[in-house]
């Protein structure tokens, strides 16, 4: 695709989020405070297409996944469950296109990501994609709010705009009065907020939670998940998690069990 048809890609999804998302860019009201959206069923965020992945050794050839189909609506929360080394967290990493798959095509909005160039991918994958890990990957030596405002730095948001949308986003997330503190200083469940709120810099399209409850106990991590529910069924956010919690997994939208790099099953909750 070239530059110009991405860049106008780009421009008609910024309307789009914009409208979608004025409660965190220009609101202060909490997320419980939000109205529900009503889900459009003919609306779909990401489509996976035949999707595989091979790795090549000196030990021989490993098949991870194995032909992964499957489509997510517009503010669906959907988790991927299944056992270690079933290819989840592969998976993940291709749709985020922190790899590319040996066969088949992930569209985002529509855009046939891996089509794009690499310098092209880095510019989808900061606009269109937000990122939620297990250990959070905070930088420490930085304050909370200067950690959410990266992906808008590396977008090119003004500094006022992007301070004053950091601000907002803490506010909504109950962490308004953390933002000039380093995020080592903050409990393990104000942190994943903080990654949270960096996530949601953007406005993804998408937000990609790999083990977000991990690193948690009990009561914090079903907080946070009960936040990211939120954001889904009330902001319109798509939400994809990887879990290995099954009762948390029956609490979205929907379940993809995988085995064995294949999908093999999938439950709507």
């Amino acid at each position: 695709m070239c530059p110009v048809c991405v860049c106008a890609c780009f421009s008609n999804m910024e309307k789009k989020k914009k409208t979608m998302n004025d409660s965190i860019h220009t609101g202060t009201k909490s997320i419980n405070d939000e109205e529900p959206v009503e889900n459009d069923s003919e609306s779909t965020t990401l489509h996976v297409q035949g999707v595989s992945k091979v790795y090549e050794s000196p030990a021989g050839t490993t098949e991870v996944l194995k032909d992964i189909n499957f489509s997510i609506g517009m503010g669906e929360f959907v988790s991927i469950v299944g056992p270690s080394g079933s290819g989840k967290s592969t998976l993940l990493n291709i749709i985020g296109a922190l790899d590319r798959p040996s066969l088949g095509k992930v569209y985002i909005r529509n855009i046939d990501i891996f089509s794009l160039s690499n310098h092209d991918i880095a510019l989808m994958r900061n606009n269109l994609i937000g990122f939620i890990f297990q250990s959070y990957n905070l930088i420490n030596r930085t304050s909370v709010i200067k950690n959410i405002e990266i992906p808008a730095i590396i977008a090119g948001v003004e500094k006022k705009e992007r301070a004053k949308r950091a601000l907002r986003l803490l506010k909504l997330l109950g962490i308004e009065e953390k933002a000039n503190l380093k995020p080592n200083n903050l409990s393990g469940g104000q942190q994943q907020r903080v990654a949270i709120a960096r996530a949601l810099m953007n406005s993804p399209a998408i937000v990609l939670a790999d083990e977000p409850t991990g690193n948690l106990d009990t009561k914090t991590g079903e907080d946070v998940f009960k936040l990211l529910k939120s954001l889904s069924a009330r902001m319109r956010k798509t939400i994809v998690m990887v879990t290995h919690n099954s009762e948390l997994a029956k609490e979205t939208d929907r379940t993809i069990f995988m085995k064995d790099g294949r999908i093999e099953d999938e439950k709507r909750n």
